[in-house]
């Protein structure tokens, strides 16, 4: 059996090195809530990892992507023993064993997320607009869905809005990501994006096309915003302390892609993230928010937002 606190600090120390920007908005969630979360993250950040051949996110350019498709079934085997009695060994799958047990977290929603990476690792084409965003969801979408869950919520609409965080936070990543992806084979965009600005995907990472790829990612930080302005009309079904976390997640991530777009064409010259005096004052703008979710007036969803798989 897994020490309950080897446990947890396993997790925390996966999202100290794996995400500084989750980690940032991850400490204003109660206790409870801030372990739960950690411990979900910290099987995500797993799951990516054993696919990619990475160590805490890093590594991914030497990363080893050999025998792709018998890790991720060794993932799947591992994500349903967690639903099973038996109390598992391994530190990120008894994180989210405890997790699953605690939340009632149904089996649908870890297996979509698996669902991703076997996109990734079948080498999928995104031919359409519609490819891209369903691999959002995988990726992405349904986290935020685990995670309102984690908090409480339960209506469909409050889950919608989750999902519309993750899947905001994607199209944010894919963005900032859009030349160290293509530099591993790895093109998320829709190839009929490239096909419009004449751009061969075997050539997107090439400095020639920094141009393009700005029109690109410009395009997808755009894309992005009705999303982030959905999520944020969620932020009143949750508990104050996770409305704050939240807020503040959905800040710093935004806030990538509007670097992403200052910086134009030299975007990609070293990787975009947000300084530490820029996450104080998303900190300080997210407890605002917060606060202002309490006295909102509802708005309904877009329409022409993509929509998940009710689950």
């Amino acid at each position: 059996m897994t020490a309950t606190h080897d446990v947890v600090d396993h997790a925390e120390q996966s999202i100290a090195v794996g995400s500084k920007s989750f980690a940032a908005a991850a400490k204003l969630f109660a206790p409870e809530t801030r372990e739960s979360a950690v411990l979900l993250y910290a099987w995500c950040r797993h799951c990516d990892d054993v696919i990619d051949g990475q160590e805490l996110g890093h590594g991914q350019v030497e990363g080893d992507r050999r025998g792709g498709r018998e890790r991720l079934a060794e993932l799947e085997r591992l994500t349903r023993a967690a639903y099973g009695d038996e109390l598992l060994q391994d530190p990120a799958f008894a994180a989210f064993q405890r997790v699953v047990k605690r939340h009632g977290i149904p089996l649908a929603l870890p297996l979509d997320h698996l669902a991703g990476f076997r996109m990734d690792v079948e080498e999928r084409v995104y031919v359409e607009l519609e490819d891209t965003l369903e691999y959002c969801y995988h990726v992405a979408g349904v986290v935020g869905v685990m995670m309102a869950r984690i908090m409480g919520a339960e209506d469909e609409e409050t889950l919608d809005r989750a999902c519309d965080l993750g899947m905001a936070f994607q199209l944010t990543n894919i963005a900032r990501d859009i030349v160290e992806d293509a530099r591993i084979g790895r093109i998320y965009l829709p190839r009929l994006w490239l096909d419009e600005l004449g751009v061969p995907a075997e050539e997107l990472a090439d400095p020639r096309h920094r141009a393009a790829v700005a029109q690109l990612a410009e395009r997808l930080v755009r894309l992005a915003e009705p999303y982030y302005d959905s999520a944020r009309q969620g932020l009143a079904a949750l508990p104050l302390r996770s409305a704050w976390a939240i807020a503040t997640a959905r800040g710093v991530y935004r806030e990538i892609g509007v670097q992403v777009l200052h910086l134009g064409a030299h975007a990609w010259d070293q990787r975009v993230s947000t300084s530490t005096a820029d996450k104080l004052r998303l900190v300080c703008r997210g407890a605002a928010r917060a606060m202002l979710s309490r006295h909102q007036r509802d708005e309904p969803r877009p329409a022409m937002l993509w929509t998940r798989p009710r689950r």
